[in-house]
């Protein structure tokens, strides 16, 4: 009984305890809430208060920013409105331009109209007189007929015979008359004709292609040279079939003949033989002989190592022969071989550029003056004979064609044959690549800047790159901007109506403004 009391006790403080702690915790909550509705109202309050801030602030940047865009769009406006003004300015020009223009073409179009009827009245009166005059001619011949008793057709083809006969007669005396004037005439006009051609051409040959001069140490030399009674010179002037010149030129002799190659052995024996000491006939043309044999030898290698150089193979040793002579010519003072190799070396370019065969435009362009060189006379252009010399040593078609096409003697039938003669033009026409008269250059560079001064503004004008260029300079203050651009198209023009000269042109027209200040 003890024990089970105990136990209720136990059990009745437990739920008093238990409702004690729930009623306890009951009034902590119901002041956590209290506490939180309070906490929530002032933050609340606090919440509300930094909003209206918030909002005042925002209100205030949206004017300004309005306030700002309003002030840009009204200067975009202005700007706008300034512009359409000078718009509708240069339209009311405009329209008054054109109404003039209008009103002269009605005056033209008037005045045509007019002059258009005066002519028709006088073509009317014109062909009422055609009229007439048919009339009295068809009149007048059948009166000729009635009295002729021939009829118009018969009466012309009788005047037509007699008129025939009366011109072979004069035509016969007049021919015969003509060939006994040229048989008397004849031999003087062909003098007339060659001393004309040496005076004009003679002078330039000797002087800048057919002479080489050779230096020597003193002028007892000389003595030696000539020899006894001339024997030694005449020796060397018959081995080389160079003329040999000794005169009052101080230590030098001069060697004359048209053949480069011959006169490049009589240099070559001269030193030899001078530098030897040894000088009679018997070792001169020892010498001589010997010297054209390496003379032959070294061009036979000045081809070779040109073909090689060029990638070329399988050419014809006369051929290649022939190009090594081109180390000895000349054309307008430009060096043959040198001249042929950059031709080469152009059209390989070129053709690779167009897709086509750059080793047979190669070809082309180092065979293409081939028959510049021959080693006898022939009164074909070279253009034919280097062709004729292509097919005769197993070139392609392709390669004859290029070759005697270059200077529009035959006509071109492959796409190879324009770009040899393009590549020749180029190889010549280059700045310094061929000589000209001192006189006539710098006459040409004057003629260039004269067109140029000839021009309204112009300041200054330059020639510069050898006459290739032409640089303007024009005052800004006369010459605006599209001016400049139409000068530089008259000056062209005028330079392709007035003057001769190779290749191109370029025309700078150059318009600049300085602002210059001192500081102190």
């Amino acid at each position: 009984m003890d024990i089970l009391s105990i136990i209720i006790g136990i059990i009745a403080g437990l739920a008093l305890g238990f409702g004690i702690a729930k009623f306890l915790e009951k009034s902590n909550v119901s002041n956590l809430i209290k506490n939180a509705k309070k906490e929530a109202g002032s933050i609340l309050k606090d919440a509300k208060t930094e909003a209206e801030s918030l909002k005042k602030d925002k209100i205030l940047q949206a004017k300004e920013k309005f306030l700002e865009l309003k002030a840009e769009h009204e200067q975009v406006i202005l700007s706008r409105d300034k512009k359409m003004a000078e718009a509708e300015k240069r339209t009311r020009d405009k329209e008054s331009q054109v109404s003039n223009e209008l009103a002269k073409n009605k005056k033209a179009n008037e005045d045509l109209d007019r002059k258009m009827a005066d002519y028709d009245s006088k073509i009317d009166i014109l062909e009422k007189k055609q009229q007439e005059i048919d009339k009295l001619h068809k009149s007048q011949v059948e009166q000729l007929e009635v009295i002729s008793g021939l009829s118009a057709d018969e009466a012309k083809n009788q005047l037509v015979e007699s008129l025939k006969a009366e011109a072979k007669t004069n035509a016969m005396s007049f021919i015969q008359e003509t060939m006994e004037e040229a048989k008397l005439t004849a031999q003087q006009e062909a003098k007339k004709i060659i001393i004309s051609t040496i005076q004009r051409v003679g002078t330039e040959e000797a002087v800048e292609n057919c002479v080489s001069v050779f230096n020597i140490e003193s002028d007892d030399v000389k003595g030696r040279i000539i020899g006894r009674e001339g024997r030694n010179i005449r020796a060397l002037e018959s081995a080389t079939g160079v003329e040999i010149i000794v005169d009052d030129t101080p230590e030098a002799i001069i060697l004359s003949c048209f053949d480069p190659v011959r006169r490049e052995i009589a240099r070559l024996a001269l030193h030899k033989l001078v530098t030897d000491g040894r000088i009679h006939p018997a070792r001169i043309e020892e010498v001589v002989a010997k010297t054209q044999k390496q003379i032959e030898e070294e061009i036979i290698e000045v081809g070779k190592r040109t073909v090689i150089d060029l990638g070329i193979h399988g050419l014809h040793p006369e051929l290649i022969k022939i190009v090594g002579r081109m180390k000895y010519r000349s054309s307008y003072g430009q060096n043959l071989l040198q001249h042929s190799r950059e031709v080469a070396n152009l059209c390989g370019i070129m053709a690779a550029e167009l897709g086509l065969n750059v080793k047979l435009a190669k070809r082309a362009g180092l065979l293409h003056d081939i028959g510049k060189v021959p080693d006898t006379e022939s009164e074909l252009p070279h253009a034919i004979l280097g062709m004729q010399w292509a097919e005769k040593y197993g070139e392609k078609e392709e390669v004859c064609n290029a070759i005697g096409a270059h200077h529009d003697e035959i006509e071109m039938k492959y796409l190879i044959s324009p770009i040899i003669q393009v590549c020749d033009a180029i190889s010549g026409a280059r700045p310094g690549a061929r000589r000209q008269v001192l006189d006539s250059y710098i006459q040409r560079l004057k003629d260039l800047e004269d067109i140029a001064f000839g021009f309204n503004g112009v300041k200054n004008a330059y020639a510069i790159q050898a006459g290739r260029e032409l640089r303007v300079i024009v005052e800004s203050e006369k010459v605006t901007d599209e001016m400049a651009s139409n000068l530089s198209f008259e000056i062209s023009q005028k330079i392709q109506t007035e003057m001769t000269y190779p290749g191109q042109v370029k025309i700078t027209v150059i318009r600049e403004t300085r602002a210059v200040n001192i500081a102190k």
